[in-house]
């Protein structure tokens, strides 16, 4: 009876796992057991992945010999990728390559030019070891392709070359879900977003935005936007407006087809001077005086919410820094980088997801930006300086001398400025109850309140303007200081507003994702290396030899007796 009921026991215990299997065919669950769920997708992501019905390809370019940071980088990039593989509805295949492996020096300069132009972009590092820095080219890179289609995903959106890469990896490793969820609706919807950056006020030139409008276009539809021509019909195309650095006035009727293109649901980056003050006049002259800009745009900023202010913002504490001559030396003239205090670090606001995780943002002679309290309207600051700063009203003279002058630090104490600020809601018309202007013969809209829309002021034209190399007139990427060799966030932040804006399910907070990285401590590990080499050898040894001792011991006992 006893072992009739054995085997019956083994008999269910087998049914079970069968059925076990069977079920797991059909009904799919992961289990995370981590505290920071960095194992679970979020709900939009496995929407966009259960809808999708394409057969995709990510090829990863991180394989290979690497550094052991992006090692890190690669199993993260592994996990996560497998997990969308795990979720999607269609055939989604992984590759990892090495795009560089075997190649002669000719043969990797091809390749290289070939994936730049495809928008896969080679990163060269500084790689600390015990033996000094080493260059190590990688491409921590990615492309969905799709239907005769690519995208190239970029799992840094900023890399500071002079910082921690187990900082950036960590953030990299924190973005992985929304960079990659982000690019798959771009790659599976095939819907680019128009955006126009405004160029009839003077604002920035082609080559000024160059590397905006480049990184844009992979992804989006971006050009141009003259709004002394531009119709109804043309705004009506637009999803997002730029507005970055204008130096003449608005007139009533371009300010006009902007009331209209809120009002219609637009989306507007506003990048804005007050202040007429450029370092390269300063080169130029012996000094400069700083007055204020008249842009014609207080009353339309003012009716939507936002006060930009006629000043200028010194910040000691956290500044970039500028080459300036220090005087001939062997018949040669020499330059050195001093900090410049009227080119603050901007500081992201952490509680907001548009610029969460974002490194500091360059700004060129900016000034404040303050909040109006407007009707259906919500707002936010999401740049700041450092608390120590300084706050000067215009007019100011400036010169270059200023730079050596001893501060007293008694006179930068106090709050952080705001500098940034976004604002969402439904936006009253500013042409409400007034009369068209010149060149509108039919109101565009009788809206007295705009559709749900979004829109950001920052009180900086230069945030999005890249450095251009004086030898062959290139754009340098944005956020790029070519005389410090630094990179800053400003990129990131354009293509995290961008996204932002164009994406109506708030991929954004996808970033909100918080990845807790354990790190080793470096500098235990070099104080302490020979003493654990030393017990991870002989404690071994040791108790192999105890054993093998009591081993021999214990017999001699037991078959003594």
């Amino acid at each position: 009876m006893e072992k009739g009921k054995k085997w019956l026991y083994m008999i269910l215990f087998f049914i079970a796992i069968i059925a076990i299997n069977i079920i797991g065919n059909y009904i799919f669950y992961r289990f995370d057991f981590t505290i920071d769920k960095r194992f679970t997708l979020s709900n939009k992501t496995k929407d966009i992945l259960a809808k999708n019905t394409k057969p995709i390809t990510v090829t990863v370019f991180l394989d290979g010999e690497l550094p052991p940071a992006f090692k890190r980088l690669q199993a993260a990039v592994n996990d996560i990728l497998s997990d969308y593989k795990a979720y999607s509805n269609a055939d989604l295949k992984i590759v990892f390559v090495d795009p560089l492996a075997g190649l002669n020096q000719s043969d990797q300069d091809t390749v290289i030019n070939n994936l730049y132009e495809r928008g896969i972009e080679a990163t060269n590092l500084s790689v600390k070891t015990e033996a000094g820095l080493t260059q190590k080219l990688v491409y921590p890179m990615a492309m969905i392709e799709t239907d005769n289609k690519e995208f190239p995903v970029k799992l840094f959106q900023n890399l500071d070359t002079r910082g921690s890469y187990e900082d950036n990896i960590n953030r990299a490793i924190e973005n992985l879900e929304y960079v990659f969820t982000a690019s798959l609706k771009k790659v599976i919807t095939g819907k680019n977003p128009r955006i126009g950056f405004t160029e009839s006020n003077g604002e920035l030139n082609d080559l000024q935005i160059g590397d905006a409008i480049r990184t844009l276009s992979s992804s989006y539809e971006v050009g141009r936007v003259d709004l002394n021509t531009i119709d109804k019909a043309g705004l009506d195309k637009l999803n997002m407006m730029i507005i970055a650095k204008p130096v003449k006035p608005f007139s009533e009727t371009e300010k006009y087809k902007i009331n209209y293109f809120v009002m219609n649901g637009g989306r507007i980056l506003w990048s804005i001077d007050q202040v007429n003050a450029e370092l390269d006049s300063l080169r130029q002259r012996s000094g400069q005086m700083a007055t204020s800009r008249n842009l014609n745009l207080d009353d339309m900023l003012f009716m939507y919410g936002a006060r930009l202010n006629y000043n200028l913002i010194a910040d000691p504490a956290n500044c970039a820094e500028i080459p300036v001559s220090t005087g001939p030396v062997g018949g040669q003239s020499q330059m050195q980088l001093l900090p410049w205090i009227y080119y603050p670090i901007l500081l992201p606001d952490t509680s907001q997801s548009v610029v969460k995780k974002l490194d500091g943002i360059k700004s060129e002679f900016p000034g404040t930006v303050d909040s109006i309290a407007v009707k259906g309207v919500t707002k936010s600051f999401i740049l700041n300086t450092s608390a120590f700063n300084k706050v000067y009203n215009t007019p100011k003279p400036f010169s270059l001398q200023m730079i050596s002058e001893q501060l007293d630090p008694r006179a930068f104490q106090g709050v952080p400025q705001h500098v940034g600020l976004m604002m969402e809601g439904h936006f009253p018309s500013v042409f409400a109850g007034r009369p068209l202007p010149t060149g509108i013969s039919v109101p565009y809209t009788q809206d007295l309140n705009s559709k749900t829309t979004k829109m950001i002021v920052i009180g900086d034209g230069d945030v999005f303007r890249n450095q251009v190399s004086e030898r062959d007139h290139s754009p340098f990427p944005l956020g790029f200081d070519r005389f410090s060799q630094r990179t800053y966030g400003n990129k990131a932040l354009l293509l995290n507003i961008v996204d932002y804006f164009t994406d109506d399910d708030n991929l954004i907070i996808l970033r909100n994702k918080e990845v807790k990285i354990r790190l080793l401590d470096k500098t235990k590990i070099k104080l302490e290396k020979a003493r654990w080499q030393f017990i991870n050898i002989a404690v071994p040894l040791l108790l192999l030899i105890f054993f093998a001792i009591f081993q021999h011991y214990y017999r001699k006992y037991k078959y003594a007796k």
